[in-house]
């Protein structure tokens, strides 16, 4: 967690803030409305992390096909580039944790991950909007 924070602090962004992102890019465009709910936060609090977001950039609004009142909220390409370069920055990370585990703590921790996917994986079928 410690190296996503500090990745997201390097570009001016709070954790919050780059969820969004990360949200964005993992389940696709939504409304402000599902930014509020995803994240527990007042509607108001979620406009105010979004704004930033826009005005930086990394955000686009975009008029929702099937409500032309609302809009959608979707990564632009700045926005895709930069949750990007945190994975891949993550990604460097963990290769770099790895280099100092020995063969049988990376087969356990393989083996931990695969249980906590699988059980993720359930819990998405039980409760798909979590």
């Amino acid at each position: 967690m410690r190296g996503w924070t500090h990745f997201a602090k390097s570009t001016g962004l709070s954790m919050s803030q780059f969820s969004i992102l990360m949200q964005l890019h993992h389940k696709g465009p939504c409304g402000m409305s599902e930014i509020s709910e995803r994240f527990d936060v007042t509607p108001a609090a979620a406009s105010q992390l979004v704004d930033k977001l826009v005005q930086s950039g990394y955000l686009e609004r975009d008029e929702d096909p099937s409500d032309r009142r609302a809009k959608l909220l979707k990564l632009s390409h700045n926005g895709a580039k930069l949750v990007e370069e945190g994975m891949n920055e993550r990604h460097r990370w963990m290769d770099e944790l790895a280099k100092n585990l020995s063969a049988e703590e990376q087969k356990k921790i393989s083996e931990a991950l695969d249980i906590l996917t699988e059980a993720a994986r359930k819990l998405e079928i039980v409760n798909p909007k979590s």
